[in-house]
């Protein structure tokens, strides 16, 4: 009688044990893939107009262009760069050419004029106070050279290097302005289709050559609506 009781409890017991190991197993299916759809699956049975997001609409006034103000900026700061940043770059040796003249003529110039500014104070104290302690220190070149001529030498040596500073600003200047011009061009409509055209003609009445002007008046084109 014990014995078929305890096979009865150790029967109801290992029941009990699987209708709690049957009950995980289906929350755990229920909580995995079989039940669960995977968003790979989802994916490819959504149609493409329901997932996929519209197109993005770029505007005409969202384009980067060209701006010149950044072409003479970078010209200003530095000669060249503006023209690199216009993608002109065969015009920054040309640049830098131009600039290179009063730059060599500068300290020349500026070389020379301290040389007869010497010599003409060394001569002048030796006219006036007879000191001749100074002399020695002339340059070889102007030692044969009265105080009037080293005064005019002196003079012409300085203007010359006045006008190089001169030359030297203009000249970047032209380059920022060469620059600024170029960029302003970027945008422009350079095709063959311009509103005047000019073309040698030959006029029957006159018998001779002559020249003709067509003007082409386009309407501007309106921009076309973007749907939203």
């Amino acid at each position: 009688m014990k014995k078929r009781r305890s096979l009865i409890l150790l029967f109801l017991t290992l029941l009990y044990c699987g209708l709690l190991k049957a009950q995980d197993e289906k929350q755990r299916l229920a909580a995995g893939s079989l039940f669960t759809p995977k968003k790979d699956s989802l994916a490819k049975d959504t149609p493409v107009s329901a997932t996929a997001a519209p197109a993005p609409v770029i505007r005409k006034d969202a384009v980067k262009k060209h701006d010149p103000r950044i072409a003479t900026r970078r010209s200003a700061i530095l000669p060249g760069w503006g023209q690199a940043y216009n993608r002109e770059y065969w015009k920054i040796p040309i640049a830098y050419g131009i600039l290179s003249i009063p730059t060599v003529l500068y300290f020349y110039n500026n070389s020379y004029y301290k040389k007869t500014k010497f010599a003409y104070e060394a001569r002048y104290e030796e006219r006036v106070h007879n000191d001749t302690s100074l002399l020695s220190l002339i340059d070889p070149e102007l030692k044969t050279l009265s105080l009037e001529n080293l005064q005019n030498y002196r003079n012409v040596f300085r203007r010359d290097r006045d006008y190089s500073i001169l030359w030297f600003l203009l000249a970047w200047g032209l380059q920022v302005a060469d620059a600024t011009v170029f960029a302003h061009l970027k945008d422009f409509n350079v095709s063959d289709d311009l509103s005047m055209q000019i073309r040698p003609v030959f006029n029957p009445q006159t018998r001779g050559p002559g020249l003709s002007l067509s003007f082409n008046l386009r309407s501007t084109p309106r921009p076309t609506p973007i749907a939203r």
